[in-house]
């Protein structure tokens, strides 16, 4: 028999059979069409439970996979979308059992004291990781709430609380569940739920994670013209330039390298010091991660092409560039899909392509 299905404000639920009352077990075959509009903001969730973006992708295929094998009792007493949350966090909460958090520099300690000193590298540490905006949502722009949520200092500051905590910060505050829905999904009271909540905003407020910290805006025209300078600063290596666009309290990271830096006069010692490109030796590319404009940049080779170096995520401010994220990762730039080499003739492309 054709299960009838009707649409709802938080998904497709199975109607209720007239003579028990509950919904007809659905059919196996109905399981894509009412499962698949939901995996972006599932790969959402569950990029913010965990803070990397490749166990975020396997969580939401055993997600997948467990949903699949309990679909023929799904009753429809909660709409699809919420069922499916539920299982993403289930299935998170044991992944992280026993794992350590994933920070970034900024969260290990205080500043580097000076840009010219050598780094070290730490690839020990399991490191936050920055998601594509792509894989968030076909169209970045249709939902911004999702980025708002995903922003790199939201995700590393909710990498300080305990998984459960963790859970209801995101369950309470960004799916805006009720507490008794959270309760219900975590197996736990709502008293519990209401506990853990207070207790992680507690810590959140000693992060000093500003709303500004969660906005994810598209850049000014002005904001994309200087982008474009950062771009030609970089390819120049024009040291001053790069230091004119950073504000005079800015942050400079790059995981897997344990150092941070503040400070654009700093941060500027550390790129002309530490730096191995030089004029006319590094390119970059536009993307987006987290909600905010990044650069996959490139570092020219003996052949002449040019080879992945580092991804940056920028946090851009009224005065110029905030903080910069440099991740060393080569493997992220596919996820970005940027190219694996970018030839040796050729100019910087624009910041805003």
């Amino acid at each position: 028999m054709a299960i009838q299905t009707q649409e709802t404000g938080t998904g497709t639920t199975s109607l209720p059979d007239a003579a028990t009352g509950l919904a007809a077990p659905p059919e196996a075959d109905t399981f894509p069409q009412a499962t698949d509009p939901y995996r972006r903001e599932l790969l959402a969730h569950c990029y913010r439970m965990t803070g990397s973006v490749h166990d975020a992708e396997d969580l939401v295929q055993e997600t997948y996979l467990r949903a699949w094998r309990a679909y023929h009792g799904f009753e429809g007493r909660s709409s699809v979308r919420t069922w499916l949350y539920r299982i993403a966090t289930n299935v998170c909460l044991t992944a992280l059992e026993g794992r350590s958090r994933r920070p970034l520099p900024t969260g290990l300690g205080a500043p580097s004291e000076d840009g010219t000193s050598p780094v070290e590298e730490n690839g020990e540490i399991p490191w936050l990781e920055p998601v594509p905006d792509a894989m968030l949502e076909a169209d970045p722009a249709a939902v911004v709430s999702d980025r708002d949520t995903v922003r790199l200092a939201f995700v590393a500051a909710i990498q300080y609380l305990p998984a459960r905590q963790r859970a209801v910060l995101i369950l309470r505050d960004v799916l805006r569940w009720k507490a008794a829905e959270v309760a219900e999904a975590m197996e736990t009271t709502t008293a519990s739920v209401n506990s853990a909540l207070q207790r992680a905003h507690a810590t959140l407020e000693k992060a000093d994670l500003s709303a500004d910290d969660m906005t994810a805006q598209e850049p000014t025209p002005e904001q994309k013209a200087m982008l474009d300078r950062y771009v030609q600063a970089f390819w120049e290596k024009d040291v001053e330039a790069i230091v004119a666009m950073l504000t005079r309290d800015a942050i400079w990271e790059m995981p897997p390298y344990t150092g941070w830096y503040q400070g654009n006069e700093n941060i500027g010692r550390l790129i002309d010091t530490q730096c191995p490109g030089g004029r006319n030796e590094m390119r970059m590319l536009p993307t987006r991660a987290n909600g905010q404009p990044a650069f996959g940049l490139y570092m020219r080779h003996d052949g002449g092409d040019y080879l992945p170096f580092h991804l940056q995520v920028l946090t851009l401010g009224d005065d110029g560039v905030e903080h910069v994220t440099a991740f060393f990762d080569g493997a992220l730039f596919s996820k970005f899909g940027l190219p694996d080499r970018l030839p040796a003739d050729g100019a910087p492309a624009p910041a805003t392509a």
